[in-house]
C-alpha cells in the first residue's frame, strides 16, 4: 500500500472480488431451480440483511426475498459518534428502505419475529403472520452483557450511562451530556474486551469527544478505560493523538515495535500532556464496576469519578439469536466458513456482527462482503449446485477526533483451515510520522465519502 489513492483503488478492486470470483465458479447466470418459486426469508433489515437481500435479486431475480423487519427506517450505526459531537444529525444515520422495494422488488413485512420453527422452516412474528422458507438468513446484530459489570443494567444505559453502541435515543442522551458537562469535568469511556462490533471505533469516539472538548471545554479530560492493549488502526491512531492532543503514548504500549520502534522514536514526549489518557488493559484498564449513584467507575486498577460516563458492555450475538438457540458457549454464532450455514440448525445462515467468522472483524464492511458471498452461495444451494470458494474483506474507516484527520486499515480474508483467516497483505494507511496534514485530510475524505457510497451499496 504505497499511498492512499493506490490503496482506494485496491480496495475498489476488492469490493467486486468476493462476489467474482464465486461468480467465476459458474454461479452466474439463471437458476436451474425447479416445481414452486424458492423463498428465502431475511430476519433483520440492517447491513448484512439488506446487502444479502438486494444481492440476491440481483443475482437471480426469480426468488422471492422477504426481509422481516421491526423499524421502517434503519439507523446505520457507522458515522454516528458524529452526531454525539455536533458533526452530523440522527437525521443523517436514517435510511429508507424504499429504494430495496421498487428497485429489487423485495417484500417487506415490519413486524418481530417471536419463534422460528426450524424443523417446520417457518417464521412466526407478533402481528401473527407465518412465513415459509427454503433458505433463511438472519443477521441480528448484537446484544449488551450488562451482567458483566457490577451496577450496569439497561435502565442505567438508558439514563445515566449510555453505551450509544446502537444509534438512537442514548446516542442523543449522550450528545446532551456532552454539551452540559461541566468546565473542566471529566469524560470517562469503557472499552470492552473483543470481540465487540467496529474496533476502532470507540478511540475514534474518544477522540471526536476529545476534539470538541479542545473547541468548546479546554480544560476537560476524557480517559479510556480498555479492557485490551491495543486495537485497530492503534499505531496511526496513536500518532495523531500526538500530534493534534499533545498526548503521550503509555510506555507499556508495544504496537509500534511491529515497525521496527521507529516511529516510536519520533513521537513527540510532551513534558504538559494533553486531556486524553488512555488506561491500557495492563495498566489495569479493565472496567468491572459502576456506581451510578455517586458516578463513579472501578477499573482494575483505576477509580474515576466522573461528570460524563460512556460504557459500552461486552457484546454478544443478538438477543433473537439467543433466544431462538443460534449461538453456542461463546454467545455468538457457529457457522460454516464457506456458506454461513448455521452448524446447529440447517438451512439457516447466520451473517454479520453475530456470526463466528475468526479473523474478519465485527463491522458493517465484513457485513456486507460476507452478505454478497452467502448470496452467491445459497443461490448455488438452492439450484442444487456446491458453494463456490469464497473471499472476504474488510476494510475499518475511522476519525482521529479532528474532522480532517483520517485513518484506515484494509484486509483481504479467505478460508483456510476450516477458518477465516486475514492475508498477508499491506494493510494501514502508511506509518510515517513525516505524513503532511494533508494525507489524514484525504483518508477523512475517503471516510466520508465511504460513508455515502457503501450505504448506497447497501441500500439504493
Amino acid at each position: 500500500m504505497n499511498n492512499p489513492v493506490n490503496a482506494i483503488n485496491r480496495r475498489h478492486f476488492l469490493k467486486l472480488l468476493g462476489a467474482s470470483a464465486l461468480a467465476g465458479a459458474g454461479l452466474s447466470g439463471k437458476s436451474a431451480f425447479a416445481g414452486a418459486q424458492p423463498h428465502v426469508v431475511v430476519i433483520g433489515g440492517g447491513v448484512g440483511g439488506a446487502t444479502f437481500a438486494k444481492y440476491l435479486k440481483l443475482y437471480d431475480k426469480s426468488v422471492k426475498v422477504t426481509i422481516i423487519e421491526r423499524n421502517r427506517q434503519y439507523l446505520r450505526p457507522y458515522g454516528s459518534s458524529e452526531v454525539i459531537v455536533g458533526n452530523a444529525t440522527m437525521k443523517d444515520l436514517t435510511v429508507s428502505y424504499d429504494a430495496l422495494q421498487k428497485n429489487y422488488g423485495i417484500d417487506f413485512v415490519f413486524d418481530t419475529v417471536t419463534g422460528i420453527d426450524f424443523d417446520g422452516k417457518t417464521v412466526k412474528t407478533a402481528g401473527g403472520q407465518s412465513l415459509g422458507y427454503d433458505r433463511l438468513v438472519i443477521s441480528p446484530g448484537i446484544s449488551f452483557n450488562f451482567e458483566a459489570i457490577e451496577g450496569l443494567t439497561q435502565e442505567v444505559s438508558d439514563t445515566l450511562m449510555p453505551h450509544a453502541w446502537d444509534p438512537g435515543a442514548q446516542t442523543e442522551l449522550l450528545a446532551k451530556q456532552l454539551k452540559a458537562l461541566p468546565k473542566g469535568g471529566t469524560v470517562v469511556l469503557g472499552v470492552p474486551q473483543n470481540p465487540y462490533r467496529c474496533p476502532p471505533g470507540p478511540y475514534e469516539r474518544a477522540g471526536l469527544i476529545t476534539q470538541y472538548l479542545k473547541e468548546h471545554n479546554p480544560t476537560a479530560k476524557v480517559v479510556i478505560l480498555d479492557a485490551k492493549n491495543g486495537f485497530t488502526t492503534d499505531v496511526t491512531m496513536l500518532q495523531a493523538w500526538n500530534r493534534l492532543y499533545d498526548f503521550n503514548v503509555p510506555e507499556q504500549f508495544k504496537g509500534f515495535e511491529k515497525f521496527g520502534g521507529r516511529e516510536k522514536a519520533g513521537l513527540v514526549k510532551h513534558d504538559k500532556p494533553g486531556n486524553l489518557q488512555w488506561v491500557m488493559g495492563e495498566m489495569g484498564g479493565r472496567v468491572v464496576k459502576v456506581d451510578p449513584a455517586t458516578k463513579t467507575v472501578y477499573a482494575e486498577g483505576e477509580t474515576v469519578k466522573a461528570d460524563m460516563i460512556n460504557i459500552i458492555p461486552p457484546l454478544r450475538a443478538g438477543q433473537l439469536a439467543i433466544d431462538v438457540g443460534l449461538t453456542d458457549s461463546t454467545g455468538w454464532c457457529p457457522v460454516d466458513r464457506v456458506t454461513f450455514e448455521s452448524t446447529l440448525h440447517k438451512n439457516v445462515h447466520v451473517i454479520g456482527d453475530s456470526c463466528i467468522a475468526d479473523d474478519m472483524p465485527k463491522s458493517g464492511y465484513s457485513a456486507n462482503s460476507q452478505a454478497k458471498v452467502v448470496a452467491l452461495q445459497v443461490k448455488a444451494l438452492l439450484a442444487g449446485q456446491a458453494p463456490g470458494e469464497p473471499v472476504f474483506q474488510n476494510t475499518c474507516y475511522a476519525l482521529a477526533g479532528h474532522p480532517d484527520y483520517g485513518q484506515f486499515v484494509a484486509d483481504v480474508f479467505r478460508v483456510q483451515d476450516g477458518k477465516i483467516k486475514r492475508t498477508d497483505n499491506p494493510r494501514y494507511l502508511p506509518v510515517d510520522l513525516k505524513a503532511t496534514d494533508k494525507r489524514y485530510a484525504l483518508s477523512a475524505l475517503y471516510t466520508h465519502a465511504w460513508m455515502k457510497t457503501f450505504t448506497d451499496d447497501c441500500f439504493a
